[in-house]
């Protein structure tokens, strides 16, 4: 099938390369110069575990090409995905200039039968509003749907492939069809495809997306009750999670949440509901509760330095929002390293792929080739996000490098009376402290 994906971020080229992959010809439409120049040299312009394989091996058999221009990449397009960003607006509701724009030009060079979906994440009834736009100036025929994704950035090629589920909002036949066919390799009886009204199936990715969200802030809310009465939250989410009803996925007691997803998503859904003159407190709760966690560390550090941490020597283990991914978007580090600059501490830190990223950021850190030298003489040392690399590590090294062997782990990523052998004064969240 002849497939358009409008958007070459995350989510667009994940899935124009998905899509090739599978056999089909995609253009990637992409209107920013620099990463289109990248893309054309078949170089991702973000990390992402598996992408850059697929990427090169699609281009090179024809199947993948990019174009600046959305009337060249929509010509024989059968389907047309609408991949474009929808950030937050100040007052929390989502931007859908992008989409509105993509709109117009479809409606400008759109000569042929195709179906246009939906791929961005859209407040419910936005796939209607569009298919209203675009009937206003058309004359040929079309249909719309909306087809959310659930792509988790490190794991977002295999999620492609091996879905939970398969969400569809469509509108008629043709769509049923169309999304059909292109799916039909990866639908499995244990991962379906599901079909639904489009307002319904954009409520599916908000209503997901906010209730993990939850399942977060709320096992870092019980951390905290745990941390008061010398419990372990871990024990606590074990015993949790074995309960089917409840699973024990996102029970991971840390620092919080991050990325371009759950904060913006949680954001909209709690604006789209007020202007319902609708009550989100569960969802407002959830937003609030993940700011403050962030702080944990920075209090345990003060716990630890009443004098206060103006000169101390800082080092951070992990930058990115998440493992295998660069995407500083959101990322707990930003608000932890703002904190830390603000009191007067000196940085160092340390990340596999996000320390370009973050350089833009904060460019008076210091930025290190490696987990060991972020601790050299150091006076505490931050777990910011759980890359594996981490557990592997000497760590009788690690506290002959440091100048004070303190060790606060945002991520619980270490056993505490492991790390309490091994010389470190450690902390860590919703568990007995080692100091």
């Amino acid at each position: 099938m002849n497939i358009a994906v409008i958007g070459a971020g995350y989510v667009g080229l994940v899935t124009g390369v998905s899509f090739a992959n599978l056999g089909n010809d995609v253009v990637c439409v992409e209107n920013d110069r620099e990463k289109l120049a990248l893309l054309r040299k078949a170089v991702p312009p973000f990390y992402e575990l598996g992408l850059a394989e697929l990427l090169k091996k699609n281009i090179d058999a024809g199947r993948l090409r990019f174009s600046d221009t959305v009337s060249d990449g929509i010509r024989n397009a059968e389907a047309i995905f609408i991949a474009v960003g929808t950030p937050s607006l100040p007052d929390g509701s989502a931007d859908l200039s992008a989409v509105w724009s993509v709109a117009e030009e479809i409606a400008a060079h759109l000569d042929h039968k195709a179906l246009i979906v939906t791929k961005s994440t859209v407040p419910p009834g936005t796939t209607k509003e569009l298919k209203n736009f675009l009937a206003s100036r058309l004359d040929v025929k079309f249909e719309v749907a909306n087809n959310p994704e659930f792509l988790r950035q490190g794991t977002a090629i295999r999620d492609f492939i091996l879905p939970d589920r398969i969400i569809c909002g469509v509108e008629g036949d043709y769509g049923k069809r169309v999304l059909g066919s292109l799916y039909s390799g990866i639908a499995r009886p244990d991962r379906p495809i599901l079909f639904m009204d489009t307002v319904d199936s954009e409520l599916v990715k908000y209503a997901s997306n906010t209730f993990l969200a939850l399942k977060i802030s709320f096992i870092n809310e019980i951390a905290s009750f745990c941390a008061s009465l010398g419990g372990d939250i871990d024990e606590v989410a074990k015993g949790m999670g074995l309960d089917r009803r409840i699973a024990p996925r996102f029970l991971h007691a840390g620092i919080g949440f991050g990325g371009s997803c759950f904060p913006k998503d949680t954001k909209a859904l709690v604006y789209e509901m007020e202007k319902r003159s609708l009550y989100p407190g569960i969802l407002k709760e959830v937003l609030k509760r993940n700011q403050l966690q962030r702080m944990l560390v920075i209090e345990k550090l003060k716990m630890l330095y009443p004098e206060g941490i103006s000169g101390k020597s800082v080092g951070i283990w992990g930058l990115s929002f998440k493992p295998n991914t660069d995407d500083m978007r959101n990322a707990p580090s930003i608000d932890i390293i703002s904190a830390l600059l603000e009191e007067k501490a000196v940085v160092r830190a340390y990340d596999p792929y996000a320390m370009k990223q973050a350089n833009r950021i904060f460019p008076d850190v210091t930025y290190c080739p490696n987990a060991y030298d972020a601790a050299r003489e150091v006076d505490a040392l931050l777990v910011l996000t759980e890359w594996h690399e981490f557990r592997d590590l000497d760590f009788e090294r690690v506290v002959s490098l440091m100048h004070n062997p303190v060790m606060v782990d945002g991520r619980n990523m270490f056993n505490p009376r492991d790390m309490s052998r091994l010389g470190f004064r450690y902390l860590s969240i919703g568990r007995r402290d080692y100091i």
